[in-house]
């Protein structure tokens, strides 16, 4: 006989670190890893949320202070710093540079295309 239950969607990868971080977005402040267990529901396993948390502080997504026996947790940056980061990520990740990123500016429509000419106009730090 086979067993027809279906099993829990297996989530993608990042998926959870996502929604670690959003959590944590949503936080008035830092927030302690139960709260984010809390917070994402699901029965997600306070180990598992302590495990992303301790996967986003190694890549830089978080940091954590010691309050009394615990730690708090909080975003090392907002969205639009996910997003530059995971870019970066893709690019270290590529031989060619050059190629990827001519690929990635050619890609661009005319709006974006005029923004980024202007980001990389700006004198460094201006706009910061």
């Amino acid at each position: 006989m086979t067993d027809h239950r279906q099993r829990p969607r297996r989530r993608g990868q990042g998926e959870l670190e996502g929604l670690v971080l959003s959590a944590l977005r949503a936080a008035d402040g830092s927030a302690s890893a139960g709260w984010v267990q809390e917070r994402l529901g699901g029965g997600l396993a306070y180990t598992t949320v302590i495990t992303i948390l301790t996967r986003l502080l190694a890549k830089g997504l978080v940091t954590r202070e010691r309050v009394g026996r615990a730690f708090v947790w909080t975003p090392a940056s907002d969205h639009a710093g996910l997003a530059a980061h995971r870019m970066r990520k893709v690019l270290d990740g590529e031989s060619d540079r050059q190629a990827v990123l001519a690929s990635f500016v050619t890609a661009l429509g005319p709006d974006d295309e005029r923004l980024l000419r202007e980001l990389l106009e700006r004198p460094e730090g201006e706009g910061d």
